[in-house]
């Protein structure tokens, strides 16, 4: 099983094919939302040539997988809460960095790796959740994002949320006391 912030997956073989099965972060409340099958990397060429058959998939053991899902969610909450701590712990720190020096350099690269942590996590609406962290209106949070970018500390994603800590950003938060796990 592979897991992240977002999903878990779990893996069958069937015959020459590795079949992936895919379920967002949460309770498991039924089957995959995500299937994928692949050739399996020591598969014979010749069962590859022939292509995936009804009988491939009618071996699949989705009930199976769907058990192991449910054993595996509880593990996976607790992993998601913890990312979730870590990210607000990180936002809490931003917003004092505020209190204490304004708009500073420090400042501007806690916020940018909070967001960049919160978007990476796929979280809706990651300005709104910063804001509230720092204790802000949006808007000013976007206004200084975009200082963050001008400022060569975050790079932009077009039309998506997030972005990239620049080399320059990572130096300030090196930098930083205690602030090296914000990354």
């Amino acid at each position: 099983m592979d897991a992240d912030e977002t999903g878990f997956e779990i893996t069958q073989r069937q015959g020459a094919w590795n079949i992936r099965m895919w379920w967002p972060s949460g309770p498991v409340t039924g089957g995959p939302q995500r299937i994928t099958v692949e050739e399996a990397e020591d598969a014979p060429a010749r069962d590859v040539a022939r292509g995936i058959s009804t009988t491939v998939l009618r071996r699949l053991d989705l009930a199976g997988a769907v058990k192991a899902a449910h054993d595996a969610a509880p593990n996976l909450e607790d992993k998601v809460r913890g990312i979730t701590e870590t990210i607000e712990e990180a936002g809490k720190t931003a917003g004092r960095l505020l209190a204490l020096e304004g708009v500073s350099a420090p400042y501007l690269v806690m916020l940018s790796a909070t967001y960049v942590q919160m978007a990476g996590t796929g979280a809706n609406r990651p300005v709104d959740w910063l804001a509230g962290l720092i204790e802000r209106r949006p808007e000013t949070v976007r206004d200084h994002l975009k200082k963050a970018r001008r400022d060569g500390y975050l790079s932009s994603l077009a039309g998506k949320a997030g972005g990239e800590l620049t080399d320059k950003a990572t130096a300030v938060l090196d930098s930083l006391p205690d602030a090296g796990d914000a990354r």
